[in-house]
């Protein structure tokens, strides 16, 4: 890949945006927010978030995000609804407002990843379910499993929770928890099932859902290299047999280094991201975007915010 474009966009990565006009505005790790009535306009920055921090920005990421995500939605409908309405721009999607879930549902197919960090040290009891022992890491688990965390503020900390406890402590019904974890099942199994036919595996993921009266929608994002891990698939037998770390196409390059490379996994202040490091990172987000869409993502560095405000105004967003 010729990575000049993305030497170019360092300087005009999206860190935040300022769009005051569009509504009531909440900032996430990633997205920037606008509610007015009934409708959001979510906006997915370059802020890359790791361990609970916002540590830096990497070019392009807000669009491959962005447009992956609308991909996904697109291809998966059939199986739940999701909240898209409109994509005016690459890193915009408009919304439907829903009420939601403050669970994220996490589904895993392998054994790796913080799963595998915390097999290693006997905390992953957490979920309240049963696991084999003598795992191996990214050993395939017999059926994909579930494990669910707490949707924190920015700035707080995501926590393994349970079934048990998502009942307990009211974050769903028995019946939307049925129904939440047979459309995580269905999703995942249709994202898994189309990226084989593109030779990837996809290990894991995280959906979020929210009601609007008693219908069920996934929102958020979907199968993005930030929300789920992607393998490449005819490398995995043969890396899984002699120990080696899988080939990762995601979020999970950038942990990993953050733990070799500079000792942190989430305690104290988060370390400097070298521009090489960022770039890397960058062409793995790209990579996976045109592997799993089989197409070619045309990058034009430049001023990312003007052109978001410019598709706004064209379409009757901003007045």
């Amino acid at each position: 890949m010729n990575t000049s474009a993305l030497h170019a966009q360092l300087p005009h990565t999206l860190q935040q945006t300022n769009l005051p006009a569009l509504g009531q505005h909440y900032r996430g790790k990633v997205r920037d927010t606008y509610r007015s009535r009934d409708t959001l306009v979510l906006v997915t920055t370059d802020r890359l978030s790791a361990f609970d921090h916002v540590l830096t920005t990497i070019p392009f990421k807000g669009e491959v995000l962005n447009r992956l995500a609308a991909f996904w939605f697109e291809r998966t409908k059939h199986i739940c609804p999701n909240h898209v309405l409109d994509v005016p721009d690459a890193n915009v999607t408009v919304a439907r407002a829903c009420q939601p879930f403050t669970v994220e549902v996490v589904i895993r197919g392998y054994l790796t990843g913080s799963l595998w960090r915390d097999y290693e040290k006997g905390t992953h009891t957490a979920y309240g379910l049963p696991f084999p022992t003598g795992m191996r890491k990214d050993a395939a688990f017999p059926e994909p499993i579930i494990t669910p965390s707490t949707k924190a503020e920015y700035g707080l900390h995501d926590e393994p929770i349970s079934e048990k406890e998502i009942l307990a402590r009211g974050l769903a019904s028995a019946r939307d928890w049925a129904r939440i974890t047979e459309a995580a099942r269905g999703l995942f199994a249709e994202g898994q099932k189309w990226a084989r036919t593109r030779g990837l595996i996809l290990v894991d993921t995280k959906y979020e859902f929210g009601k609007v009266g008693d219908d069920l929608y996934v929102i958020d994002e979907m199968h993005t290299p930030d929300s789920s891990r992607y393998w490449v698939a005819d490398e995995y037998e043969a890396r899984f047999a002699k120990g080696e770390d899988q080939r990762m196409l995601d979020k999970e390059n950038i942990r990993q280094w953050l733990i070799r490379e500079r000792n942190f996994s989430g305690q104290g202040t988060p370390p400097p991201i070298p521009d090489d490091v960022r770039v890397e990172l960058a062409t793995k987000y790209v990579a996976a975007f045109e592997q799993i869409t089989g197409t070619t993502l045309a990058l034009e560095p430049g001023d990312v915010h003007a052109r978001i405000e410019r598709n706004l105004r064209q379409k009757g967003y901003l007045k």
